[in-house]
This record gives structure tokens, sequence and C-alpha cells, in this order.
């Protein structure tokens, strides 16, 4: 067995360790959340927690950890009546982010069911988590089927599984762990809230502190064994404390002042439902617990707060996270009872020693007194700031300055053609590993996903002559059976917005940039890949490579400035190009074009509307499905959005038609090319 990191070792990152303690000594929390940076310890910090939780028992010989004094009535191995138990160390499962439905949930034995005519039932990881900890790293790129499945799972605290003539039910109560990079994506509202605590990590800024870091981690590298066995005592000590809060935690009263303070907060920062106050109600009594008190102060309500309501306050995908402290400590002052009487910092369970309570009484274990000596001073990192963006080359004459975008509005799908096979998503009709049965086939490599009637009625008609005795068939790999399978995948959405001086009219660009934020927020929902491309002056630039972070896209068009010419054919070609490297990189990953122009071209040669026509005509000779939003505006239309579209083999939609419930007809399944290219935009 692999020797784990010292959760003690870790430097630093205070709110991520309070968090994991906090879940150690009351799981009834519901988790944590770790949004950060790459290469920030996210991972490590997680594992390390394993080590620290106290042992569980178990029903001897149970898959699914039925407790001895308590076991499941409808556990699959059950009846256990007076089944022997034993003690286990807690278990951390991680779940692949490739993972499959069978794996997750559990399958039919097919082993067991073909050979020995045997309804088996294999297990999952959630039943392995059982009781312990179910840790998801990058949980953002976790797939929608998989993702669904653990949410019914943290409601109901059981699993049920239905398939393939089996009908089995299990508890599945775990601690819910993820972590994620918000530069790779956010999650989905409803599994966000399932966390019931939420972390922002960044690498900390102090030379300091980075030096005592690279200094453990390599000590530890060199030599595992003895790192942790330097941190032996650490680890002794934090663990006993875990122990000793959680028995000290039923004993924990929360007052009705309390209480108070908590709706209160909650009503202010207007977070959906009730979970948040339950989960800080939760969190409170825990700190306390952990501060060896037996009655929750306003100062563990305004750190639980912190802790449980950033990541429920969210009104959109692109706001930024975090929660208004000036705000929460007025309104805990105005809600403010008598606090309880007694010392609010008590010589608590480890206090002074390694893990013991920090300066408010309740807090992370410090990284003062280790075996390494005292680590660094924590320094304050500084709050980072987007750098500027740079004006693309040759912007132009009469260039201003970026305009808000205006509100944003619910659309309609857009979708690409036919039958694809890309990344799974919400957008377009494909080919899935994970998704409704449509049908079987035989397998032309490794057998992925059988079809097990499809297969059970390939052998049937050859059992005789195969000479079969027993309950079980006789199957053959003839008779094996694929099944194909079709869901929704994710697509490139790659915008090229036109950012001349046409397009430069306070009002108009407003509605512009709202459009587009609206269709990124679409995008956000259907889980696709966005690029963004745009042109003004003499050329075109790629403001935001294809990536998964939406919001990414959000703050560049925001900062988006606007004038000069509208070299129309540049964006074109740029957007081509961007395209011929993205089905290189991935090319099962169908692409989406949007095109947000008036259709004017007075920029890019001597000929500029018939070079943006021939630019056009690439992207339909590629079979690029495309939608032309049409931004032009006044009495008197030229109509050339239209015919722009009409050269790109796409559709035209104006800027009210993206708002209106017509659009449903109009964008739904974008033609492809092969529509007849029309001469009158040339001639325009």
């Amino acid at each position: 067995m692999s020797t784990r990191y010292p959760f003690t070792a870790v430097v630093g990152m205070d709110d991520l360790r309070l968090a994991l303690l906090l879940n150690a000594v009351s799981p009834a929390v519901g988790g944590v959340l770790v949004r950060g940076e790459k290469g920030t310890a996210k991972s490590t910090a997680v594992r390390a927690l394993a080590e620290l939780l106290p042992e569980v028992p178990v029903v001897a010989g149970c898959r699914f950890s039925c407790a001895p004094d308590s076991p499941d009535p409808g556990c699959p191995d059950g009846p256990h009546g007076n089944a022997p138990g034993t003690s286990r160390p807690a278990r951390m499962v991680e779940l692949p982010v490739g993972a499959s439905e069978d794996r997750l949930v559990g399958a039919l034995d097919i082993e067991k069911a073909l050979a020995e005519g045997v309804k088996a039932f294999e297990p999952g990881l959630l039943a392995a988590a059982h009781r312990g900890i179910l840790y998801v790293d990058e949980v953002n790129l976790l797939h929608d089927h998989l993702i669904d499945l653990l949410l019914d799972a943290a409601a109901m605290g059981a699993s049920h599984v239905e398939r393939e003539g089996v009908s089995v039910r299990h508890a599945a109560r775990f601690l819910l762990v993820g972590t994620m990079n918000p530069e790779e994506g956010e999650l989905r509202p409803q599994l966000l809230d399932r966390f019931g605590l939420t972390v922002e990590v960044a690498a900390s800024r102090d030379p300091g502190q980075r030096v005592e870091v690279v200094r453990r981690r390599l000590a530890f590298e060199d030599d595992p064994a003895a790192f942790a066995a330097r941190w032996a005592d650490e680890e002794t000590a934090l663990r006993e404390r875990i122990a000793t809060a959680r028995k000290l935690l039923p004993q924990v009263t929360l007052g009705d002042a309390v209480l108070l303070q908590i709706a209160a907060t909650c009503a202010a920062f207007e977070v959906d439902g009730m979970r948040a106050d339950i989960v800080m109600a939760r969190a409170a009594t825990a700190l306390a617990a952990w501060a060896g008190r037996t009655e929750v102060t306003s100062e563990d309500v305004r750190q639980a707060a912190l802790l449980a309501l950033p990541h429920r306050r969210r009104r959109s995908p692109f706001d930024a996270p975090g929660l208004d402290e000036d705000k929460l400590d007025e309104t805990l002052e105005q809600f403010k009872g008598d606090e309880p009487d007694g010392d609010p910092e008590p010589d608590g369970p480890g206090d002074g020693g390694p893990g013991g309570g920090g300066p408010d009484g309740g807090g992370i274990p410090p990284q003062g007194e280790g075996p390494d000596g005292p680590a660094p001073e924590s320094a304050e990192a500084p709050e980072s700031t987007p750098a500027p963006q740079s004006a693309p080359q040759g912007s132009g004459a009469g260039e201003r300055g970026a305009v808000k975008a205006g509100e944003p509005f619910r659309t309609k799908v857009l979708s690409v053609p036919g039958l694809g096979e890309g990344a799974a998503g919400r957008r377009s009709r494909a080919r899935t590993e994970h998704g409704r049965t449509t049908g079987s086939t035989r397998p032309r490599g490794a057998l992925t996903k059988l079809h097990l009637a499809a297969t059970v009625r390939a052998a049937a008609p050859h059992q005789r002559a195969r000479g079969r005795s027993g309950p079980g068939l006789v199957v053959r790999r003839d008779d094996l059976r694929q099944a194909t399978r079709e869901g929704r995948e994710g697509n490139l959405v790659l915008f090229a917005v036109d950012a001349s001086g046409s397009m430069a009219a306070r009002q108009r660009m407003s509605a512009v940039k709202g459009a587009v934020l609206s269709l990124l927020l679409d995008a956000y929902q259907r889980r696709d890949k966005v690029g963004l491309v745009t042109f003004r002056g003499r050329d075109a630039e790629v403001a935001l490579p294809p990536t998964s972070s939406v919001d990414a896209a959000a703050a560049r068009l925001e900062k988006l400035p606007t004038g000069g010419r509208t070299p129309l054919s540049a964006g074109l070609l740029k957007a081509h190009d961007v395209l011929r490297v993205e089905r290189l990189r991935d090319p099962s990953r169908r692409p989406l074009l949007v095109v947000v122009t008036d259709g004017r071209a007075t920029g890019g040669g001597a000929d500029p509307v018939a070079l943006a026509a021939r630019a056009a005509r690439l992207h339909a000779a590629e079979g690029t499905a495309s939608v032309v939003v049409d931004c032009e505006t006044g009495p008197v239309r030229l109509g050339l959005a239209g015919a722009l579209a009409r050269e790109l083999g796409g559709t035209a939609v104006t800027l009210d038609e993206l708002r209106a419930d017509s659009i449903a007809g109009l964008v739904r399944d974008v033609q492809a090319a092969g529509q007849t290219t029309q001469t009158a935009w040339r001639a325009a």
C-alpha cells in the first residue's frame, strides 16, 4: 500500500483543512467542493483526510458495509441476523471522470448469468463508498449521466439499480468531496448545491511559504515512509481530536438566537431553498464541537456562512463566487442575541498542540510546531486581477471602449444536424456510450456494452446443437451483441463577432453582447466547448481559443472594444483556421459556427464582399453547421446577413427572433452545406 502525504504536513490552505475536518467531525455537513487552480495540492489534502477518520464497524463479509448494530434490512447480502461484526479503516473511493454507469452503481454479473443461469449483482463504487468518502477529482468534467446518478444517491441515501432483469436497492450514504479547476468549466447547479461546503484555494504568494511547500514535498518523495513517520505524532493527535469532537457533537446545542442569525443570513443573501440553512446549522455545530464547546456562538455562524453560502448565492453562471463579508457582519450584528455564557476559547482537546484550536478557539490545526520546525507565516494572497486585453492590430480610427452587455435571455436550441459521436453533452444527437439503447450490433473489437437480450436471442437457437445440459447458456463469441445507444453530445460553438464601427452604436452593441452572452449561457448549460473570434479594423484575432470555460469567453466579450472597418473575410478565415486545428485535436467533436454581424464587408482587400463570399464557401464546402445572427437595424434593411448565411449554407436569425419562440423552427437542426449560392449579396 502506498504511503499518503500526511494531512498535518500540508502547508497553508487553512479554509480547506478546516472544511475537511468539519466533515470528519460531522459527515452530515454534506461534503466539500474544492475550487482552485492546478497545482495547489487539492487532491493531496483530500486523500490525506481518509487516514484521519475513525475505523468503521461493519458486518463481516457484507459487501455493502452494513453496521452490526443496525444492518440495512434491504441489504442485498442480508438478512444479517446475528452476523459477527468487525471493523475496517474508513474508505476513500475515487470516481474516475470517465467511469461507466455500471462501474458507479453496479450491474448484473454477466459471467454468472450466462454460465450458471443465476442473477447476481456486482456492486459498484457507490456501494464501496457507503459510510466513507466518495472523491471525484475534476468533478466539473464528470459526464451528465453520472451526475444524475450521484444526485439521486445523495438525495435518497440509497442506490437503486433497475436493469437487465435485476432490481437492487442498497444504502449509499457517503461524504462527497470534489475538486475542480474553474478554468475548465463550471458545475451544474443541482450538483453544486449538493456539496455542503465550498472552498477556494490558490497558491501562496509568500516566498517563505512556497519554499516550505517545496522542501516538504521533496522530502516526502525521497522517502515517503520516513517522512510520514516524522509526522506520526501530529497525525495521532489530530485523529484523537476528531474522535473527541465526534463524541461531543451530540451535546452541542443551537440556541434560538443563533438559529435566527442563520435564517437571517440565508435570507439576506437570497439563497435558494432551505438546504443552506440546514448546512449552516450543522457546520456551526461541528465548529463548536471542534473547539470543545457545547454551545454555538456568532463566530461559529460567521465561519459557517463563509464556507456554506458562496456557491449557493450565485445568480448566474458568470457571476464570481464569493460573499460580501461586510454585509454578513451587518446581518449577524442586527440579529445578534445573547452570547452563550462562558469562555468562548476553552481549553479544548488538543489545545496548544498539533491540531489544536486556532486563535478563535474553533479554528484549524496550526502549522506552527511540526517536526520540521515552525512553518513560515501564511501571507494573505493578493486578489488577482485580470490582465487588460490588448486591442487587435490595426483597429483603426474611431475606436470606442467596451460597452456593457445587455440583459441575457433564454434562447432556443441551435443544434448540428445528423448523428455525431462526440463528447457527452446536451446539444446535438449522437451515438454515445451512455444513453437510451436503440439497438444492437456485432462488436467490431472488444465488447464494451453487452446487449443481453440480443445476445441471448442469438445464442438460444443453438443450445441443442451445442449440447447444453445445465441451467446456463452455451455462449460463443459470435453470439455476443454490442448495445448501440443514442444520447446527446456537446459541440464546439465558435463565435465570430463583428466588432467594427458599423456595430459600434452603444445601444446596438449592448444588445449584440447580450445576445452572445445568452448563447454563451446556453453553451454552458449544454456542456459545450466555446471559442471567440473577433474582427474589426484590418484583421481578426482569436480572442479566446476553444475552451470548456464559458466564464472566460464571457469575460473576454465584456471587455471587447469596437471601431474601425469590417474585415468580414478575415473573420471567417480566422474561424476556418481555428476549426481546422480543432478538427485535428478532437475530430469527434462537431463544430457550430455562430457569426454575429450585420453582414457588411468594408475591409480586407480590393473586393471585400467577394473575398467574404469565398471565405464563407470554405465553411460550406466542409459541411460546417452555421448560424448568422443578423444585427442589422433601421427601417431599411439590405439583407446582407441573410445572403451571408446562404453562402455559408446555414441559417440567419435576427436579434429579435433570437428572443422569440418562433426561432425554434428557424434554427433547430441547422442546414448543412449544399444550398444554392446566391449572387445578390456580392452585388450589394
